[in-house]
């Protein structure tokens, strides 16, 4: 293990992204990072199965993309990148994407946020 990771498990929502991972992850990342071309889009939209089939992807990858489970996506390795492609094109923005991953709703999300009073 990479001796600067020591500890790393201790630090509670700290999900390390290292280069096992990256080999681990590295169809579910190109899956999502696919989501760039319009044909590939399309494909995702008409018939899904066929995309994953395409990917190659595992029945875990598949179950976390189709639950939209931003957290589980994290924990299992994907890039916060690829995982925006992800959101945008499902018509999800980032706040609610970090709602989700609290277990709150966006409003309750922008509730702990600090926004400066307007003058």
């Amino acid at each position: 293990m990479n001796p600067q990771l020591r500890g790393i498990e201790d630090l509670e929502g700290t999900y390390v992204f290292d280069v096992s991972r990256s080999v681990k992850t590295l169809r579910l990342n190109r899956f999502f990072w696919m989501y760039r071309d319009p044909a590939f889009r399309e494909l995702v939209t008409r018939d899904i199965e066929s995309a994953f089939a395409q990917s190659k992807l595992t029945e875990e990858e598949k179950n976390l993309v189709k639950a939209r489970d931003w957290l589980g996506l994290v924990r299992y390795g994907v890039t916060f990148f690829v995982l925006e492609k992800f959101a945008r094109v499902s018509k999800v923005s980032n706040l609610q994407v970090y709602a989700s991953m609290r277990g709150e709703s966006l409003e309750e999300f922008l509730q702990t946020r600090k926004v400066p009073a307007s003058a």
